[in-house]
């Protein structure tokens, strides 16, 4: 797994990305997928809520899927469970993201090499919010 952690990844990442789908975006304040969006809008990145249950977020249109997203993201957030990862690293990899992110506890590593061979970076079980803040320093 350390792999899916390169530090230098990581910090080149957030410091370069402007654009985030955030995969599993719930509407519930109290899941971790919300406070990290709302941390990503608030530091001034463009989020792409991604939730087939939702139409928007926060004011923002909802996308049911990755492949429905209208452009290429810089990363894509994911907060689903690992079996349906793979999944959401081949509409990545066709979409031509940048990265493919599994936050803390999502571990895929067949999502990451679907991912990896595609072309995308890919960082596995950290949380993309804790890193912005800490190579940033947004608050």
């Amino acid at each position: 797994m350390e792999r899916w952690q390169d530090l230098e990844v990581i910090e080149r990442l957030v410091r370069e990305a402007r654009t985030v789908a955030v995969v599993g975006l719930s509407d519930d304040p109290a899941r971790p997928s919300f406070g990290v969006a709302r941390y990503l809008v608030r530091a001034g990145l463009s989020v792409f809520p991604v939730n087939p249950e939702l139409t928007s977020w926060q004011g923002l249109r909802a996308y049911p899927s990755v492949s429905a997203l209208p452009s290429p993201v810089d990363i894509v957030d994911v907060f689903r469970r690992p079996e349906h990862v793979p999944a959401i690293a081949r509409e990545a990899v066709t979409l031509g993201a940048g990265a493919l992110w599994l936050q803390l506890g999502v571990l895929s590593p067949e999502g990451a090499t679907v991912a990896s061979e595609g072309g995308l970076d890919v960082v596995m079980d950290r949380c993309l919010a804790v890193e912005h803040r800490e190579v940033v320093g947004w608050s």
